[in-house]
């Protein structure tokens, strides 16, 4: 089996190109983390004698903040409220970031792989945060259902394509910022 090397050794030390130059394009996750956390729990004690489940709502978000010229943070923002007849039952707030490793790929590729495909692989281990945090806020742990990030991916870009096209400009190929 071919040795398909280490993203992180690859990026940092390239070499096996000309004059020690590689020009293979490269992309992966140098390493993840938890960035923010917050969890609020604002009406214990009394939350646990209510007896109607709460209502959640979980909203997220995606941001990729360059870092350097080959390395960008990914964000993925998780925020969660956990709301009965009664209150709030719970409150959390993530901020899950991995840094990405990218080099000799096209742009719209980049963009890709920063809005796609890292928030994907980020995803499950947010998630499991996520549940760790409402467990340990003294309710059952919540499973957030999976996200589909490449077809909300192409769906952005085809509604920003149509934006440019109704306003008469043209865009680039991929929508920028946060998607």
């Amino acid at each position: 089996m071919a040795d398909e090397g280490d993203i992180l050794t690859d990026l940092n030390n390239p070499a096996g190109g000309p004059a020690g130059a590689d020009d293979a394009p490269a992309a992966g996750i140098i390493t993840q983390y938890v960035k923010d956390l917050s969890v609020e729990n604002p009406s214990a004690p009394d939350v646990f004698q209510w007896a109607d489940a709460p209502k959640v709502d979980v909203q997220f978000n995606i941001g990729a903040h360059p870092k350097g010229e080959q390395v960008t943070e990914v964000e993925l923002k998780i925020n969660i409220t956990a709301t009965g007849e009664k209150g709030t039952a719970y409150l959390v707030e993530l901020s899950y970031c991995g840094l990405i490793g990218l080099r000799n790929i096209p742009e719209d590729q980049a963009h890709a792989f920063l809005f796609a495909e890292a928030p994907r692989i980020l995803f499950p281990f947010a998630r499991r945060v996520v549940a760790d945090a409402v467990r340990d806020a003294g309710f059952p742990p919540l499973m957030v259902d999976p996200i589909d990030f490449n077809g909300l991916y192409l769906q952005r870009l085809q509604a920003s394509r149509q934006q440019g096209a109704a306003a008469g400009s043209d865009l680039p190929s991929a929508p920028g910022g946060v998607v």
